[in-house]
């Protein structure tokens, strides 16, 4: 299979890129949100090569400062460090930037970023809501820099042979796509407490509603938090409706309708614990669904993946590994298992696309469809209502409620960026 050509690019990995005439000439990035996953970008683009962590940025200094002395010792120099995003910007001679803040945070330093003119390396979801998630877009489109949202399991070996064994309709024609990952979240303590001496919580809040502090929705707990990560299908569950997203060729449904609760975690988590959601594309419907309580699984190992039911044969994707089930009495089941880093690989592609002036793998727009295709999920879940979606308008239809939820207003000084 032509997929697998993947591997040549994959153990390419490792060897430098290099900017300009010198090879010593390494591309300037600042990081933006030096928690948890800005530092996993950040190792990933020295480990590419060609890359230097010149600047950091992050309101908790706790995390600012291990950072910076991380980068340190890994690349020889110590970058500058900021608490205003604003300030990174301005540092002369930057010329990208990573940014893995919290969702909530993301277009407002992604659009300064485009006015800029900088090369970006944006986390997912591309943007909270979905206004921001098109102002993005356009932001993007007036931008001389190069950017990647970051859906790393684009670079899965495992997609690309499962995207090209059914474009070439091995597996016939799909009839529904079943999309899940459950798990056991973990539910810190809801209880309001003071922040942490190093956390500016004011300005973590930043646009976002400016809840009490607890560890429930601080660092990294955010993630199942409404007015921050907006829950486990936005935050997890996007990277499969993104894969699913690119092996049927859609952009975003016709509707969606959803529907779930919190059954086990109430008064731990603001978002269900417990999700369905139907998503009717143009080529079939996809089905997701969610589970984050301590239920022992039948099948551990589908637990995190995307089946794809055709009338030829059912195939299975995860990671680093997919199942062909043949239709048929008696029809022997094939696995086959792939290798490879996809966040490292997803990093070096933006860095090779910068150095060759292309675009990337995953487009703004591409981001964007992926953003939006969740978000409704969650209007839906929130208004309790089929979400109807003109996707050449962009809007919802005949649903005023669901409309309102498009886009959330910003917390006071803060203003929203999108202008319709």
């Amino acid at each position: 299979m032509t997929g697998t050509n993947r591997r040549e690019f994959l153990g390419a990995i490792g060897a430098p890129l290099v900017y300009g005439a010198a090879a010593d000439q390494k591309l300037k990035i600042g990081v933006i949100g030096c928690g948890w996953y800005g530092g996993v970008d950040a190792n990933a683009a020295l480990k590419a090569g060609g890359a230097e962590i010149v600047a950091v940025c992050d309101i908790d200094t706790e995390h600012l400062e291990t950072f910076a002395k991380e980068m340190e010792q890994k690349q020889g120099s110590k970058p500058k460090s900021f608490k205003d995003y604003r300030e990174l910007l301005d540092m002369p001679g930057l010329e990208a930037v990573i940014i893995a803040t919290p969702p909530h945070w993301h277009a407002m330093p992604f659009i300064a970023a485009c006015k800029k003119g900088l090369h970006i390396y944006e986390e997912k979801p591309i943007a909270y809501d979905i206004r921001e998630g098109r102002a993005m877009v356009e932001a993007a489109k007036k931008n001389a820099g190069i950017v990647q949202i970051g859906f790393q399991r684009r670079q899965s070996q495992a997609y690309q042979q499962v995207a090209e064994f059914i474009r070439e309709g091995n597996a016939g024609r799909i009839v529904q796509v079943d999309v899940q990952i459950h798990y056991t979240a973990a539910t810190p303590d809801p209880t309001p407490q003071a922040p942490p001496p190093s956390l500016d919580w004011e300005t973590w809040c930043g646009p976002a509603p400016k809840l009490p502090y607890s560890p429930a929705i601080g660092h990294k707990s955010w993630r199942l938090a409404e007015p921050y990560g907006n829950g486990h299908l936005v935050d997890w569950g996007i990277h499969l409706i993104d894969g699913t997203r690119m092996i049927l060729g859609e952009s975003t449904p016709k509707w969606v309708e959803a529907a779930g609760g919190l059954y086990q975690y109430k008064g731990k988590i603001t978002t269900p614990d417990t999700l369905t959601a139907h998503f009717e594309f143009e080529r079939c419907p996809v089905v997701w669904k969610h589970r984050l309580w301590g239920a022992v699984e039948y099948s551990p190992e589908t637990s995190n993946g995307i089946f794809f039911y055709g009338d030829k044969a059912t195939v299975f994707v995860t990671d680093s590994r997919w199942v062909v089930i043949p239709s048929g009495r008696g029809a022997e089941r094939k696995t086959y298992t792939v290798t490879g880093d996809t966040g490292l690989a997803h990093v070096q592609n933006w860095l090779e696309s910068v150095r060759a002036r292309k675009q990337p793998t995953v487009t703004p727009e591409d981001g964007f469809f992926s953003t939006a295709t969740v978000q409704l999920a969650m209007i839906s879940y929130k208004t309790t209502s089929r979400v109807v979606w003109d996707r050449q308008k962009e809007q919802i239809v005949g649903n005023p409620a669901a409309s309102k939820l498009l886009k959330r207003d910003y917390r006071a000084p803060y203003k929203h960026p999108y202008a319709g």
